[in-house]
């Protein structure tokens, strides 16, 4: 078990012990591939193995008790936002919502909420949720909305085919296992974990799989690559970039909305960020240390949105737009929502333009967090086509 140097809060004896667990696992994962494997392995298991992953377990992720809070968790207003956007999507293809990782169920909540209110119910809500404790708390959550909202949810494991409507996905790209390559001497090494007396430690290969080798070639073509220093650290994503063509290969009929954290290409890959993205986020601490308490903490990269556009058209998708959060939820309407609250009511309407401030200053979530759409047939997403667009 690394050592807690960071000043983090220490975990009880029964998490701990959840940690050790992990820990085991992963070091036999490691012991049985020959001594070494990718980050991105480490990563998938460290967060999604069953029972052990942080993902998969039951340990408290979301909220004021949890590790960190999402748009959802801040407010309502950002699913009321989210959907105006997709309402008329559903309108015109009377058809669903699918929405991936979703958390405590706080957004369905909302969304299937403010729907109603717009006269625009889906079909059905499907939650795309493979971890048994997080599906329980979703159940809790929707359990709270009248019986003709929660009839209409369902759970699955994997993506349906031929899906009509909304796709939904609201902090789920920067989840998805990543690949660390540095670039050193001329070459470019894979970073992965190895084993020093049953710690683990990073060592470098130099070869990298061809997905890999597709993505740091498109760096390389771009023209800041001939400025990035010696030793220079950072994440790939090929497995983001196939889940976006999963979710376009899908669709039938209708759009995708996805809304995360990152860059587009040429600001991830600036050389000034020659350590990478890489972020893990543990009791509300943010820090660099993936192999600190595994099981217990969410490791999480930005996202390289120009990846993302690529794999989405090349997937048969129109790229609908590309924009900040602060720039959506203003399209969107979100000071129209407040606006309908008396300011004279002090204390829940100061507790509302609190949370849009959250939502939309760029010292916040605001510049942070981006948003982009697809759309297969003649839709758009109106709020996403109205925002000011940023270049990919």
């Amino acid at each position: 078990m690394p050592t807690n140097s960071l000043s983090l809060p220490v975990p009880s004896p029964e998490t701990l012990a959840h940690s050790t667990a992990c820990t085991a696992m992963l070091i036999a994962a490691i012991h049985e591939a020959g001594g070494w494997i990718s980050f991105a392995e480490f990563m998938d298991k460290a967060l999604y193995a069953p029972g052990l992953g942080y993902y998969a377990a039951g340990a408290r992720k979301f909220g004021q008790a949890g590790d960190f809070i999402t748009a959802p968790e801040i407010s309502p207003l950002f699913g009321q936002c989210v959907a105006a956007s997709v309402a008329d999507t559903l309108l015109a293809t009377k058809g669903s919502v699918l929405e991936l990782g979703p958390g405590t169920g706080q957004l369905a909540f909302d969304l299937l909420v403010a729907l109603e209110k717009l006269n625009v119910l889906p079909e059905k809500y499907w939650l795309l949720e493979v971890s048994a404790d997080l599906r329980q708390r979703q159940r809790e959550t929707l359990s709270r909305l009248p019986p003709s909202l929660t009839a209409r949810c369902a759970w699955i494991d994997t993506l349906p085919v031929d899906f009509v409507g909304a796709i939904v996905a609201n902090e789920v790209l920067d989840v998805v296992p990543v690949q660390l390559v540095v670039f050193k001497q001329g070459q470019r090494f894979l970073r992965g974990v190895g084993l020093d007396h049953a710690q683990f430690v990073w060592r470098d290969v130099p070869v990298l799989p061809p997905d890999v080798m597709l993505m740091a070639d498109a760096v390389n073509r771009e023209d800041f690559a001939s400025t990035l220093p010696d030793g220079y650290l950072s994440e790939f994503a090929p497995q983001a970039r196939a889940l976006t063509a999963s979710l376009v290969q899908c669709l039938q009929d209708g759009v995708i909305l996805l809304i995360d954290y990152g860059f587009r290409r040429a600001e991830f890959y600036h050389p000034d960020r020659r350590t990478g993205t890489l972020m893990c986020h543990y009791r509300h601490h943010a820090h660099t240390d993936p192999f600190l308490y595994p099981g217990l903490q969410d490791i999480t990269a930005h996202v390289d949105f120009t990846a993302i556009a690529e794999a989405g058209v090349a997937a048969g998708a129109a790229l609908i737009g590309y924009t900040t959060q602060a720039n959506f939820l203003l399209a969107a309407g979100i000071t129209g929502l407040i606006g309908r609250h008396d300011p004279a009511d002090t204390v829940p309407y100061l507790a509302l333009t609190n949370q849009a401030q959250r939502l939309l200053s760029p010292a916040e979530m605001g510049e942070f967090f981006k948003v982009i759409g697809f759309a297969k047939g003649p839709h758009t997403i109106g709020a996403l086509a109205d925002a000011r667009q940023l270049p990919l």
